[in-house]
């Protein structure tokens, strides 16, 4: 709609020579924006895939510690060693700490792939 009137209104205002001229700079104006979104377009895909992956790792360092920490206090410690209260505690407390360094360092890890990788590509461009 927006080049139909735009069209019309160079018609109006130009003489038939120069109208191939000012038709031409207009559609090499928009050609240039649309390549331009493109490559935002592009771009976005990659943001995509970061928050991707950020929110998959955000879920899983809130869920696999606790979800250690109570199932190794209940089912480990307890259950099948028989420590007392207090020491299931302590015990499972250890393994959430532990678990919470394994997704940092699963993070950091996919995050320098992630970058390294999108890097090489943009690379190639």
């Amino acid at each position: 709609m927006i080049f139909t009137v735009t069209i019309a209104a160079i018609l109006r205002q130009s003489k038939k020579k120069s109208v191939k001229y000012k038709l031409i700079s207009f559609f090499s104006q928009k050609t240039r924006s649309l390549s331009h979104s493109f490559s935002l377009n592009r771009n976005d895909g990659s943001l995509v895939s970061v928050l991707k992956t950020l929110l998959f790792f955000t879920i899983l360092m809130i869920t696999l510690p606790i979800g250690l920490y109570f199932a190794t206090k209940a089912y480990l410690f307890e259950a099948s060693l028989g420590y007392s209260s207090n020491d299931s505690y302590f015990y499972a407390a250890i393994v959430a700490v532990i678990a919470v360094h394994v997704v940092l360092a699963l993070f950091v890890y996919a995050a320098w792939n992630e970058g390294s990788r999108q890097w090489r590509e943009g690379k190639q461009d």
